[in-house]
């Protein structure tokens, strides 16, 4: 059972080589190829390792693998990784089952009993980083690392090679137990994350990729928009890119985005964009473009337009993720500082790095703009051997307030309020002590969701957790039910 713990710790910091090092933006792509399993330990400092020790040891900080947690959530389940050892990745959900995306694959569970989720399947698809969503029958699937071919037997080729092959992976998963691949599509610069815009004859999926390179022949800079595919619902073996939206044009080699740094220091250079979130009921979506914040229309699916741009070349290193509130006039923005694989939840790197940014929209139509209002960080500091930043969430259903749930990695799960969108607050938590006590080894909460009365987490080295709220503020969504949920297509949950 866990236990509460303290919030800020005066003696938990980062080492001075590492603070150094987060000065400088570090794409999210900073991962292991499929196959591998979490990045092998990194030093730290003795005085980090010491100071982690003793805040164990004063009950400040979790011990190594100890699961603490506000006394408003109960943890039902978790189910470790199985037959698939890459990372885990994200979540998707249809109906009684949940779909979460590893590095080698996908797994799928039926969770009609959250405390006993059960696996229905298990596909072997080696193809980093496996971003999945579904839709009906179909299945999608992410591809950013360099293959030989589209087949799940590929390996790993270098990006140099045209033979290689980074794209968007389509399965039937019309019969739960046995998915049937079904169709692969090449984008340019691979698929790092995709979004979906489904339609009742047609899916269109926007594919955000980045890091172009003068040498890769099929991600050659500018890659100053993203691909956009139509995949027909009966026949999706004819899916195919239709359009190439330039969403930040210019006449430099890289288009007009964000410079980036030396210009920026610290900043990302904008090369494309890391992930978009769609309101289908408003046209509307919201890209992290990492240098850029977006804000475009997608009345048109297969020509989106945008509307707004911003930046924060203060304390916005990496543009990660957006999620809309349920009113379509707010937009939280994550920064993903070190690139997902650093710690910077301390008194380093303070509140305002690695953290969320919450903006308003004001005015209407093509008027509308994004205005900064304020950052939301967890209030617990980490220990130095633990990789934390803001990573992938989702809205929380209740009429009339702002609460979201969301991933930290190794600083755990959040559910928070912005109502009041300059002074949002914690309102519940779960976390597990370091996996390490001696270096820094990737791990942690990849997503969190709300999904029909339950918190599903997808732990990078510990599983899949089901986690459950009991909170009077957030009682109100269990009565919510959705037949299917892809968190970065935002459903009208009220209609």
């Amino acid at each position: 059972m866990g236990r509460t713990r303290p919030g800020r710790l005066g003696v938990v910091a980062a080492c001075a080589g590492l603070l150094a090092a987060l000065l400088t933006a570090v794409p999210a792509a900073a991962t292991p190829d499929p196959g591998d399993g979490p990045a092998a330990e990194r030093q730290v400092s003795q005085e980090a390792r010491a100071r982690a020790a003793e805040a164990i040891a004063d009950g400040e900080l979790p011990g190594q693998d100890e699961i603490v947690h506000s006394d408003n959530i109960e943890h039902l389940a978790n189910i470790p990784k199985d037959v698939l050892p890459g990372i885990n990745s994200d979540l998707a959900f249809q109906g009684r089952y949940a779909f979460a995306g590893n590095y080698d694959g996908f797994r799928i569970f039926d969770i009609s009993d959250p405390r006993a989720p059960k696996t229905v399947a298990q596909v072997l698809c080696p193809g980093s980083q496996n971003d999945i969503s579904v839709s009906g029958d179909l299945l999608f699937l992410s591809t950013d690392s360099s293959r030989s071919d589209s087949s799940c037997n590929s390996t790993t080729q270098p990006a140099t090679e045209k033979s290689s092959w980074e794209g968007m992976k389509i399965f039937d998963i019309s019969d739960k137990r046995n998915p049937k691949y079904v169709a692969a599509v090449e984008t340019a610069c691979g698929s790092h994350t995709h979004t979906l815009v489904p339609e009742r004859r047609n899916v269109y999926v926007y594919v955000s990729s980045y890091s172009p390179n003068a040498t890769y022949p099929d991600c050659q800079p500018p890659h100053d928009g993203i691909s956009v595919i139509k995949v027909p619902r009966k026949a999706p073996e004819r899916a195919a890119v239709v359009n190439f939206p330039v969403l930040f044009p210019g006449e430099g080699p890289d288009g007009g985005g964000n410079p980036g740094s030396p210009t920026n220091p610290g900043v990302s250079k904008t090369t494309g964009c890391h992930d978009i979130t769609v309101l289908p009921e408003k046209d509307l979506a919201a890209g992290a473009c990492m240098g850029d914040g977006i804000l475009f229309s997608i009345e048109d699916p297969e020509n989106p337009r945008v509307i707004d741009r911003v930046q924060d070349n203060v304390n916005f290193a990496f543009w990660h993720s957006a999620t809309f509130n349920q009113k379509a006039n707010k937009v939280v923005f994550t920064d993903e500082l070190g690139g997902g694989g650093a710690a910077t939840c301390n008194a380093e790197i303070g509140p305002n790095r690695g953290a969320d940014g919450i903006y308003d929209i004001v005015g209407k139509g093509d008027k509308r703009k994004l205005v900064f209002r304020s950052y939301y960080k967890i209030p617990r500091y980490q220990a130095a051997t633990e990789n934390c930043v803001a990573h992938n969430g989702s809205l929380i259903p209740v009429k009339g307030k702002d609460l979201m749930v969301q991933a930290w990695y190794q600083g755990g799960v959040s559910v928070w309020d912005f109502t009041d969108s300059s002074h949002p607050k914690e309102i519940a938590y779960f976390e597990r002590g370091p996996l390490s006590t001696t270096g820094l080894v990737t791990g942690g909460a990849w997503s969190a969701y709300y999904y029909n009365g339950h918190i599903y987490s997808n732990d990078i080295a510990k599983g899949f957790d089901v986690l459950k709220i009991d909170d009077r503020r957030t009682d109100p969504a269990k009565r919510v039910r959705l037949g299917e949920l892809n968190v970065q297509t935002q459903p009208d949950y009220f209609d």
